[in-house]
């Protein structure tokens, strides 16, 4: 579910106070972005959403998330977007959301 050598990789890459803000802001950014994907969804947006989301949770190594997010581009990019299911894509995030939070010790 988490790419904890990435997530090791990022940590390495920046100090602890910086990987804390980091995470932070990913944390924040992909929430929200979630809330707004049946908006997305209904503007046309549902690819280019998918594809922040899943290069944003890849770099910090969410990585079942990722995929799930890869697949949902790719639906959106082949005129499927009304497959992507959003309600298991958001219960994904809060999944790998607490294998993280649970896997830093927080």
């Amino acid at each position: 579910m988490i790419d904890w050598s990435r997530v090791d990789e990022l940590r390495n890459e920046v100090c602890a106070s910086d990987f804390t803000e980091v995470v932070d802001l990913f944390l924040e950014e992909v929430s929200d972005a979630i809330e707004i994907l049946p908006r997305a969804a209904a503007q046309g947006e549902l690819e280019q959403a998918m594809h922040f989301l899943k290069g944003s949770s890849a770099s910090l190594g969410f990585r079942s998330f990722s995929v799930k997010c890869r697949n949902g581009e790719k639906m959106a990019a082949e005129g499927r977007a009304s497959d992507i299911d959003l309600a298991e894509l958001a219960i994904e995030f809060q999944r790998s959301k607490a294998a993280f939070l649970n896997g830093l010790g927080k």
